[in-house]
């Protein structure tokens, strides 16, 4: 006779193997190896590459190309650089994030300026601008240097600000 200690355990015993099996089967069976299976974060709008025919030995042929990431409209980010008015280096944890926030806003700005319809040429002196300014800060993003060109950051900024003022139909 069972008593109820073991019908507790066999009923865990088969609850697990039910669960394991339905995610056997989920997956693709016990076979299946992992690039066979869908990753649970993988997009399905990418394609793996076919892989070599096994019978002529020819090489796969090209994979289809994934939909470039769209880039935002100038007018979005020139309304975000606007809100770091609002903001500044009050204290020494803000101010890290202030001028971090307002280079990651201008180089945001950048790529949509250059993939604005409009073309680069309409946008010539903020991407000017936005050059200078990265030329100097030399790649280096860190608080120490950000706050060394804290004027140059922040003077481009502004000047940014005041020409988009005068080219109002790229922000509204």
């Amino acid at each position: 006779m069972i008593n109820a200690r073991t019908r507790r355990a066999l009923g865990v015993s088969a609850l697990v193997a039910a669960l394991a099996s339905l995610l056997l089967s989920c997956s693709g069976g016990p076979d299946a190896t992992s690039s066979e299976r869908p990753s649970p974060t993988s997009d399905v709008s990418r394609t793996a590459p076919p892989s070599p025919s096994r019978t002529t030995g020819e090489p796969p042929a090209p994979a289809t190309t994934e939909p470039a990431r769209s880039v935002e409209k100038v007018r979005d980010v020139f309304a975000r650089l606007q809100a770091t008015y609002n903001d500044g280096c009050t204290t020494q944890g803000n101010c890290e994030y202030f001028l971090g926030r307002v280079l990651d806003e201008l180089t945001s700005l950048d790529a949509a300026m250059k993939a604005d319809p409009q073309g680069p040429a309409h946008f010539k002196e903020p991407l000017a601008w936005i050059a200078e300014l990265r030329s100097e800060l030399g790649g280096d993003s860190s608080f120490e240097n950000l706050k060394k060109h804290q004027a140059l950051l922040t003077g481009t900024r502004d000047k940014i600000n005041a020409w988009m003022q005068g080219h109002p139909e790229d922000y509204r």
